[in-house]
Formats: C-alpha cells, structure tokens, sequence
C-alpha cells in the first residue's frame, strides 16, 4: 500500500548529493555536479553548486535540484507534500536561507531543514533523547564536524572546511587537523568520554583517521555501518517521527 502522504530527504553534500522518497526502495545517489557551457570557449565546464557542505552557486544549485526532484518522480509522481533537507551546524542563517530557497522553488512544498551531525546520529540509531551526551564526527567532502548531541539537540560544535580530499580521504594534514579538532571538543566534555565516539560520512570509511582518533583520544572509536547515507536515512527518520529531534521547531531552523 502506497504512503499517504510524499516526503522527500535531501543531502545537498559537497561531492555527492542523496534523495530517499518515502516508500522509495534505493537511495538516490549522484555527484554534486553539473555541465554549465562556458561563455569563453563554448565547451561544457563541470560546475559544483555546493561548497564546503553550503550554497556556493544559487543557479547552478537549483539545476541540481531539479534533477534531484525528477529523480523522486521515479518512485512516485504525486506533488511533493514536504522536503527535509540537511544542513551543517556551522551553516549560517544566510546559508540555510540559500538551501531553503533553492529546494523550495523546484519542490514547491514546504521545506524543513535539520543539522546533518543530528540526522547522522538519528540514522545510526543513537540515543540522542536521554540524558547523557553522544559525542559524534561527521566527515564530508567538503567539511568536518564534531558534535556534542544532548536530548536531540546539538549542545556544541566544531567544524573545520575542507579545500581537498583525495580518493583514500582525508590528506594527512587535514587528518591531523580534524583529531586535534575533536580532542579540543572532547576537553570541553570529558564525561562522554565512556560512550565512545562515532564516525559518520564518507571519511569514516579511511581507516587511518579512525586509527589516529583513537589513539589521540584514548576512547572507543567506532565507524558507523554504511556511513555515508547516515545522514540521509536519518532524514527520512526525521521526517516519520520530528520528535526525535526537535519537532516542528526544526522547520524554524
């Protein structure tokens, strides 16, 4: 029996960009990417819309966009009743107002948006709701974030915007850079040093930083299952059951 209701999750990342339609059997994965002919040469250049896991080319963005909503028609071609899209913590009111506009002139629904560590940690199932805190990283293309989840809410953040990554991940410079990241966030919280720290996103898939981390931080470092659609099964989550993190309040965000 088909859902009542059309809902659409949206992870607008750096390198790849993921859609789920609620009923739909396959997460919908492409690159962040589209041609755009070149004024000079008249030849097609790739452009990325999205920079550093924000809006950094509005028009180009509402192209990816659109192809993002086509994609949902697969599975379903009913009118689009809600999107709920991701956004970094360190995004700024500009920067969610961007997302917010750009998905809501293709979709034409309303469009919520929720912090992408917070979906993360819903997709991978943890206790965000009691009341001790999680302590979770969530590494991107484009930016790292570790956060501190506290009765689903994030409590405190660091982030760290990525100029490069590489097939195998992180450089080893950023790598270095992202642990003593989470050390100084972990400092501020040496209480949920006990539940150990968890790793979402593509990055948690390099076994290298996971092995720094846990050296660094002398805690238990574990690497979600499936990582990189952490944030998007998250979102879907979200859009079943808002209480988890916030309710309504999280389309005011």
């Amino acid at each position: 029996m088909r859902p009542a209701r059309r809902f659409v999750a949206l992870d607008l990342g750096t390198a790849r960009t993921r859609s789920l339609v609620l009923g739909g059997h396959a997460i919908v994965d492409r690159p962040s990417a589209i041609l755009r002919r070149s004024s000079a040469s008249g030849e097609p250049d790739v452009v990325r819309p999205v920079r550093h896991g924000m809006v950094a080319d509005p028009g180009a963005c509402l192209r990816l966009v659109r192809l993002v909503v086509r994609d949902t028609r697969l599975y379903d071609s009913r009118p689009l009743e809600r999107v709920l899209a991701g956004v970094p913590v360190a995004a700024s009111p500009s920067d969610r107002k961007a997302v917010r506009a750009a998905v809501a002139e293709i979709a034409g629904c309303e469009v919520a948006l929720v912090e992408e560590p917070l979906a993360a940690a819903v997709g991978v199932g943890l206790d965000i709701l009691g009341g001790r805190p999680r302590l979770l990283l969530d590494v991107g293309a484009g930016i790292v974030e570790a956060v501190v989840l506290d009765r689903g809410v994030v409590t405190d953040a660091v982030a760290l915007q990525l100029s490069t990554t590489t097939d195998a991940g992180l450089t080893s410079y950023a790598l270095e850079n992202v642990v003593d990241m989470t050390a100084g966030l972990l400092r501020r919280l040496p209480g949920a040093r006990e539940r150990g720290l968890v790793v979402t996103g593509g990055g948690a898939q390099q076994e290298q930083l996971l092995r720094r981390l846990h050296a660094a931080l002398r805690m238990p470092v574990t690497a979600a299952p499936q990582p990189q659609h952490a944030t998007i099964r998250g979102l879907m989550r979200l859009c079943l059951q808002p209480a988890l993190a916030g309710g309504p309040a999280l389309s005011d965000r």
